[in-house]
């Protein structure tokens, strides 16, 4: 992969994670409660410290700087999926973008909120613990799927500012 790859991949992440965000943006202001980015940072703050689990993040000690860190760690997990989905489909995807890789990759992130995020913020396995788990994961799949056509325009535009 020459340098441009690797600039074109990363910019490809973080503009699917600008696609989420507008998204989750947009559900927040019809009332649809999403995850605070500090609680994130705080879970990441709190792992730098050798704790990775908690009964509820919300009531965990405040980390200094946890909302930045929160945002930090959400595109740079975001440039990372971009990466693997040019690892699972090849550089040529990045010059030629089709949909259903994007969306392919997109929705199997849906793992790390469900199987590693929820359960280490204590809201359990696929939002178990939640009083809506099913609306909860749900919301997770859609959010995902989102974030896949995120991958795919982001690739179209970061590839048309290259040519």
């Amino acid at each position: 992969m020459t340098t441009e790859d690797l600039l074109q991949v990363a910019l490809t992440g973080i503009g699917a994670t600008a696609v989420l965000d507008v998204w989750l943006f947009a559900l927040n202001r019809f009332g649809v409660a999403t995850l605070p980015m500090a609680l994130i940072g705080r879970w990441i703050g709190h792992a730098a410290r050798g704790r990775l689990s908690h009964a509820a993040i919300r009531q965990a000690p405040a980390i200094a700087g946890e909302r930045a860190l929160g945002w930090i760690f959400h595109y740079a997990v975001g440039v990372l999926f971009a990466a693997v989905l040019i690892g699972v489909t090849g550089p040529g995807w990045m010059r030629m973008p089709t949909v259903l890789p994007a969306l392919a990759v997109g929705v199997s992130t849906v793992v790390m909120p469900l199987f590693v995020m929820q359960p280490a913020m204590g809201a359990g396995f696929a939002a178990s613990k939640t009083s809506t788990p099913m609306l909860n994961c749900l919301r997770s799949v859609v959010n995902h799927t989102v974030f896949g056509f995120g991958l795919y325009l982001s690739a179209i535009a970061t590839r048309a500012v290259s040519v």
